[in-house]
């Protein structure tokens, strides 16, 4: 044998040695029947047409990142003209895309107007407020607003995405759904009959402040501290807190309680490190959460602790109080939240955090989940027309080109356990969409095999010898079959890029099968051809 050809075999050997093992041999070597299907079940990952599981559609409500826009605006403002000892006598929000800063010392205008334009002139207009000569507002320009929104998109995504996939879920779908304004987010858990964990995670809010107490002593309502206080202090606010009281039957009684915070935190979320769940020490029954700081925040959190021993610390989750401990010392990179969790609520909140909170609440639009049965269907379905379509492509290969039908043959089972390794390997979701594929890239394949046996017809019937032939068969059909498997994977890529969750499916599988298709229908196809005619005698007559 031409020691060319030897290697030609060997590589083609070795590549199908690899897929075969992938696809059924990985990740347990199998000792049985059972364990070859159960390797073969754990590398084919199936969609959610497919498989069955969850369904959800979420709208993000980008009007509230908006607002906070406007509330840290309001804050920053307050702090710079003070700062400047610029007088003024109200710095206040009007809407959520509008600030009001009122009776401007009249003598401090232009350094008022120059220093506000300096600071946000890319983000914010300011202008003269309508009948009030000393009074500016500031709008939030229509371009900011729309760089809000798609932030606060991205990051409600990326967000969410980190959450599920921290919960173990195999291949879950996360995207964006409809309009540039809708706001929504298409999510699928395939093989999830019960999404309540998942949801739970998913509308958690997470976020986390570490803010200073303005006022150690705890008020029942809002109206109790505006009975004593009429207003509250510039930069300050009321948040709400649970009190819990044990009884002599040992019955804890929560109730409700109120305090007096900075409004700006020291520390947030966006800080965070690192968050992890433990058993508390004194009461092994109850479990904390620990939190670990960046390196700025830990010089932050440590300048501040220091500063402020003796005083209270209120822990923020999600605008509630969850505890205000006593500054005993300095602090510097870590922390902890308590608050009767259980391992499960615990596990839960230390997952949210590492996450990251999301920009803005969620709200539920569409929640329904697939059943098996449809999936056992559509699977059913697909097999038996793809099989169905290879038998019947098979038995015209074989009756119209003979022998060589079966060089073809060959090569489309290879082509098709190509395809399911390498959807295997880069962790690809196979829909019912999918399948189409795979019936289309059998159909390709049979495309490139007649238009290599057809040029070989072509050459032999001008004369040629069966070796001369099949050279010229396969150079001169090359270059068509380059030119239509490129054109198809270009339309196929523009498919995956632009279209949704099932044309992407769709566009995957045939983009992967066309590749598979020009390895197998001419490098491997030719390969056999031409160990075949190391085989034959010269005079022997091709059978095609």
């Amino acid at each position: 044998m031409n020691p060319n050809l030897k290697w030609k075999a060997l590589f083609i050997f070795t590549v199908i040695l690899f897929c075969i093992y992938f696809l059924f041999g990985y990740p347990v070597f199998p000792t049985s029947v059972a364990q070859v299907k159960d390797n073969f079940g754990k590398q084919i990952k199936l969609g959610l047409d497919l498989q069955g599981g969850t369904h959800l559609v979420l709208q993000v409500q980008v009007q509230e990142a908006i607002a906070q826009e406007t509330d840290t605006t309001v804050d920053r403002v307050t702090t710079l003209l003070r700062s400047k000892n610029i007088h003024y006598d109200e710095v206040r929000r009007i809407d959520d895309t509008h600030i009001l800063v009122r009776n401007v010392d009249p003598s401090q205008v232009s350094e008022f107007r120059d220093l506000v334009t300096q600071q946000y002139n890319n983000v914010w207009d300011l202008a003269r407020a309508a009948g009030d000569a000393n009074a500016y507002t500031l709008t939030l320009r229509p371009g900011a607003i729309v760089t809000i929104q798609e932030q606060t998109m991205e990051h409600s995504i990326e967000t969410i995405a980190q959450r599920i996939n921290a919960l173990g879920l195999r291949e879950p779908t996360i995207q964006p759904r409809g309009g540039r304004n809708a706001n929504e987010i298409l999510v699928q858990l395939p093989g999830v009959g019960d999404p309540a964990e998942a949801l739970g995670v998913i509308q958690a809010g997470g976020q986390l402040e570490l803010r200073f107490v303005r006022d150690p002593v705890t008020y029942p309502s809002v109206a109790a501290y505006m009975a004593q206080h009429t207003v509250l202090p510039p930069g300050t606010e009321l948040l709400r807190g649970v009190s819990e009281n044990r009884g002599a039957n040992g019955v804890i009684d929560k109730g409700e309680v109120w305090w007096l915070l900075d409004r700006a935190p020291v520390v947030t979320g966006r800080d965070l490190r690192d968050a992890r769940e433990r058993r508390k020490t004194d009461n092994p029954m109850e479990w904390v959460v620990d939190f670990y700081l960046s390196a700025d925040a830990a010089e932050r959190f440590s300048t501040f602790t220091r500063q402020n021993i003796g005083n209270r610390m209120a822990v923020v989750l999600d605008h509630t109080v969850r505890m205000a401990p006593e500054i005993r010392n300095e602090i510097r990179d870590n922390g902890f939240i308590e608050g009767n969790f259980t391992e499960e609520s615990a596990h839960d909140l230390a997952l949210i955090l590492r996450a990251g909170a999301l920009p803005a609440s969620i709200k539920y639009l569409e929640e329904r989940t697939v059943g098996p049965s449809l999936g056992a269907d559509s699977i059913r379905h697909g097999v038996q027309a793809s099989v169905l379509s290879l038998v019947v492509v098979m038995l015209f290969m074989l009756v119209y080109y003979r022998l060589s039908g079966g060089n073809a043959v060959l090569a489309l089972f290879l082509n098709l356990v190509i395809l399911l390794a390498a959807m295997a390997l880069f962790g690809a979701v196979l829909t019912l969409p999918g399948i189409a594929g795979v019936i289309l890239t059998i159909g390709m394949g049979v495309d490139s095999n007649v238009l290599v046996f057809e040029r070989i017809r072509e050459e032999l019937r001008n004369g040629k010898s069966a070796a001369a032939a099949v050279a010229a068969g396969f150079d001169k059909a090359f270059v068509t079959i380059i030119d239509t498997h490129v054109t198809t994977v270009v339309s196929a890529a523009f498919l995956g890029f632009f279209g949704s969750g099932p044309i992407k499916g769709f566009a995957i599988t045939l983009v992967v099968g066309l590749v598979a298709n020009i390895f197998t229908a001419v490098y491997v196809s030719k390969t056999i051809f031409q160990y075949h005619l190391t085989k034959m005698d010269r005079q022997a007559e091709l059978s095609i």
